[in-house]
């Protein structure tokens, strides 16, 4: 089975460090997908206005520990076997959980899975059809394999067991950002971002109140401590 992308997810975080855990825990983020020339007909998108939530199949392409779907792998990359456990950082990184009872990005085949909101379409512009999305966690570059409506009959199961999931409760941050900074972004950037930072991007495992974290941002590297309850943001550039 040969598999291409259909597209490109555009997205202001271009790394991996900092996207969100799960999609549509930062509300406020947006991204956009820009289909690839040989997709770019109107045609295909036909009726998704009428839909609130789509699927993106996409592609781990930044994990450097699995072949990407085309099959190529860079100079800096090292192809190696699937490993069947994982240690998922929610869980402190120090037990190990089965590959297929998780969603870690190292996986035997490098494909992930996001429920995204469906903020606008535009049909025309010079890159083609371009659908504006909400919530996604995918970062800047991430190829999408496909797109498929949600249904809300047969894809929601409010009531259904989550595993490890549901004994964790999702940590959230206070996150402050001196006024001579913030005024380095928009203001709808600032509250972007202070979304993302509440949801605390450090691993589980990692709790030094004097480590100096970096986030790219939007064109910015966003330098941050964490101290108890409290992330500050020291500096923007």
């Amino acid at each position: 089975m040969n598999i291409n992308p259909i597209a490109i997810f555009h997205s202001p975080l271009s790394s991996k460090f900092g996207i969100p855990r799960q999609s549509g825990l930062a509300k406020g983020l947006k991204g956009s997908i820009v289909f690839e020339p040989r997709y770019r007909n109107p045609d295909a998108l036909r009726g998704l206005e009428e839909i609130d939530y789509i699927w993106l199949l996409w592609e781990f392409s930044a994990n450097k520990r699995v072949k990407t779907i085309a099959g190529e792998i860079s100079a800096n990359e090292v192809a190696t076997d699937w490993q069947p456990t994982v240690r998922p950082p929610r869980l402190g990184g120090n037990k190990s959980m089965g590959v297929f009872a998780t969603r870690s990005p190292f996986r035997p085949n490098p494909i992930g899975l996001s429920s995204v909101r469906v903020e606008s379409i535009e049909l025309e512009t010079q890159q083609g059809p371009v659908i504006h999305t909400i919530g996604a966690d995918l970062m800047e570059g991430t190829p999408i394999l496909d797109i498929k409506p949600y249904i809300t009959y047969a894809d929601c199961h409010p009531e259904a067991k989550c595993g490890f999931v549901d004994t964790l409760s999702e940590r959230t941050l206070q996150v402050e950002i001196p006024t001579n900074l913030a005024g380095l972004l928009s203001e709808e950037e600032c509250s972007v971002l202070k979304e993302i930072l509440s949801l605390d991007p450090r691993p589980a495992y990692q709790n030094d109140p004097q480590k100096v974290y970096g986030l790219p941002f939007v064109g910015h590297d966003i330098h941050f401590k964490v101290d108890g309850k409290v992330l500050t943001v020291i500096e923007i550039v």
